[in-house]
């Protein structure tokens, strides 16, 4: 969780609170964006924290470069620090972190049309169904967005209206619910694989839902919970937008397990532990749902001593490589993934050339990915290279406390 991040001094570093999901399009989509693309320019969205950041950022993509242009607030909002953008790319969702972090009142979400230009208007704002949202995405039929509320520890499920307007909920699930009649064993106030004299010990009081998604057949939707250190499965019945039969897989003690990501064949489901600064490899049946545990390895270089928070992993569109982001190592780790067990190997990192990197994505034609540097106040643009390296182009785009990245057609 980090709204709380912003108004921390950087030097602090007794707990997550005083220290402080390829974002916006899944994999399928965005390749369907490049290929559509063709004459059409594409467009990024930036989400941003206040009160450095407004609301949401419009910035042209120079294909060439990658370099992000023009930038300009397209749409005044309250901490706008998750989006996503439809597969028809006319309508960008954006949830408001703006609820109170343990349980009071409820957050929103809002639906943007995405016009000529990439002009944004405003269609409605609804109810998160909890507080403190933090996550959003979209069952891959278009007929739902599920959200993660952080504060609340639930998620739900809103339905969507023909012309992308978001109905009121017609599910929300509460995370600590899923255990059943035994409730689940919170993890210890720190994280046992966390390195050696880290303060990354915060936020195992109770449920805190932090991702929500559902799997790329849109049979099982998928949430990560940080106070739980619990990935959960509910079965969902796309007709009636309901949640059911949840099972639970939990991390290992204190991990906290925070944003997660599937590979292209749906095979494996990588799973990245805020806390610990881990990565969880499980394996995915998709007839059953179910998920088994495979691996977990450390996101951050060997030896590494102090305090680190994972935040963000996607896979490379080829399902070759995946990154992810260690805030204050400030890093990202590439991994190569073995195509025939889906297992990991971390074979570099890149400085992401700015602090708390927050989120990053891939940019639709996959040559470039860009880093949301939440304290520099700047994205950084890096190209990726073959065997998934990474080299910065020297671009960077001035934008306040960007916290995630989406992209569409203009």
């Amino acid at each position: 969780m980090d709204s709380h991040d912003l108004h921390a001094p950087a030097s602090s570093v007794l707990s997550r609170r005083t220290v402080l999901k390829a974002a916006g399009l899944g994999a399928a989509a965005m390749i369907g964006l490049a290929q559509a693309g063709g004459s059409r320019s594409v467009l990024a969205f930036v989400g941003t924290y206040a009160p450095h950041g407004q609301g949401i950022y419009r910035f042209g993509l120079d294909p060439a470069s990658g370099r992000l242009e023009e930038g300009a607030l397209a749409a005044p909002a309250p901490n706008p620090t998750w989006l996503c953008v439809d597969a028809a790319r006319r309508v960008l969702y954006a949830c408001h972190e703006t609820a109170d972090f343990n349980g009071g009142t409820t957050g929103s979400v809002s639906a943007y049309a995405i016009d000529a230009g990439g002009a944004l208007r405003l269609l409605n704002t609804v109810s998160s169904g909890g507080a403190a949202p933090v996550h959003l995405s979209l069952h891959p039929g278009g007929r739902s967005v599920f959200v993660a509320n952080y504060g609340a520890g639930s998620v739900a499920v809103l339905p969507l209206a023909p012309d992308g307007r978001l109905m009121s909920a017609s599910d929300v699930q509460h995370d600590a619910d899923a255990c059943g009649a035994t409730p689940c064993q919170h993890g210890p106030d720190g994280a046992v694989k966390a390195p050696r004299g880290s303060f990354a010990i915060s936020d195992h009081d109770g449920p805190h839902a932090h991702m929500v998604q559902s799997d790329p057949a849109g049979r099982f939707v998928i949430a990560n919970d940080l106070g739980l250190d619990r990935t959960i499965v509910w079965s969902f019945d796309a007709t009636r937008g309901l949640l059911s039969r949840p099972r639970t897989v939990p991390s290992s003690a204190g991990a906290g397990p925070r944003h997660f990501a599937f590979h292209p064949g749906g095979r494996w489901l990588y799973s990245l532990n805020e806390e610990a600064s881990t990565l969880t490899v499980m394996s995915y049946d998709a007839a059953l749902g179910s998920l088994v545990l495979e691996d977990e390895v450390s996101t951050l270089p060997t030896g590494f001593a102090g305090t680190s928070f994972a935040s963000e992993v996607i896979v490379a569109f080829d399902g070759h490589h995946l990154y992810c982001l260690n805030r204050l190592h400030d890093s990202i780790a590439v991994f190569a993934i073995d195509p025939a067990s889906g297992g990991v190997r971390l074979v570099g990192e890149e400085w992401t050339r700015g602090s708390y990197p927050r989120s990053c994505a891939v940019d639709p034609s996959g040559r470039f990915l860009y880093v949301c540097n939440q304290r520099s106040d700047h994205v950084a643009v890096f190209r990726v290279a073959p065997g998934g390296k990474l080299h910065f182009t020297g671009q960077y785009a001035a934008v306040g406390s960007p916290a995630v990245i989406a992209f569409a057609a203009a």
